[in-house]
């Protein structure tokens, strides 16, 4: 059975639709399903966590690739279609919950080789993900599709109008990388918006700071009026002008430069002299 046929063979199953309110739109590529869990590495070792398996499209796949998929799904809808499609997968475990709520360290606490795979809503994505990071779990990498927009400001470089606040964020936690664009049509109903598979790979040694906490400061009051040159966005983090322009002198940044211009290590220097 094809994906198109078998969504649709579901939905009238289970007499549903997607609901916009929670940002569904149900994968029916097989070949894109092939190739997210190509790029997600996975193997007979990984646990893998899934985040919005829907009607299980994917989780289908990955259950067949991995040690085990521990899958985490919201609507009760889906739930109920998963729980069914699912029963006899002795590899396949359910939780019924909003991932954002979810004990994620305690989940995965006596797992080895732990990989996460998702499907994004678009609206939620940027959450997700940096829960994913800030928690400081113990996965190997993260595989997301999200919309493209997204992905392309995930794996920004400096000087580009992508690059912001969450593109120096995830380059701190991750190195990411577009791994497959995703059009529209492979959607049922179609978003409004090309979609991309982005792949995080968790660093296992991060930029050393002296304070972790100033660094983000550091990464929000810059990106906050990016419009803004440096020497006026970094008093945002409680520093008088005078004191931007001698940390800037000392560092021997440009005070005419924004925040899109500077580069990872140069936020981590900003935020170790502040510290």
């Amino acid at each position: 059975m094809n994906l198109i046929a078998e969504t649709d063979f579901l939905l009238k199953k289970y007499n549903l639709k997607a609901k916009k309110s929670l940002g569904q739109n149900f994968l029916i590529s097989e070949e894109i399903v092939c190739g997210i869990a190509e790029v997600a590495e996975v193997t007979k070792e990984d646990t893998i966590i899934e985040i919005g398996p829907g009607l299980g499209t994917l989780t289908s796949k990955l259950a067949e690739c991995a040690k085990e998929v521990i899958a985490i799904e919201l609507d009760d809808d889906m739930i109920r279609v998963l729980t069914e499609r699912f029963s006899l997968y002795d590899n396949v475990k359910l939780i019924h919950a909003d991932v954002l709520k979810t004990d994620l360290k305690g989940l995965i606490a006596d797992k080895t080789s732990v990989k996460v795979v998702a499907n994004l809503p678009y609206y939620i994505t940027t959450p997700i993900v940096m829960k994913l990071l800030e928690d400081d779990l113990k996965i190997e990498q993260i595989t997301v599709m999200v919309q493209k927009e997204v992905g392309e400001r995930f794996t920004a470089t400096p000087n580009g109008k992508e690059y912001g606040a969450i593109t120096v964020s995830i380059n701190y936690y991750t190195e990411p990388s577009i791994a497959l664009d995703v059009p529209r049509d492979n959607f049922d109903p179609v978003p409004d918006v090309d979609s991309c598979v982005v792949n995080l790979k968790v660093r296992k040694e991060r930029a050393k700071l002296k304070n972790e906490k100033n660094f983000f400061r550091v990464i929000k009051a810059a990106f906050s009026q990016r419009r803004k040159n440096i020497a006026n966005s970094l008093m945002g983090v409680g520093k008088s002008k005078q004191e931007v322009k001698e940390m800037l002198d000392a560092l021997g940044l440009d005070s005419n430069l924004r925040a899109e211009n500077l580069s990872l290590e140069t936020f981590v220097k900003i935020a170790d002299y502040i510290s």
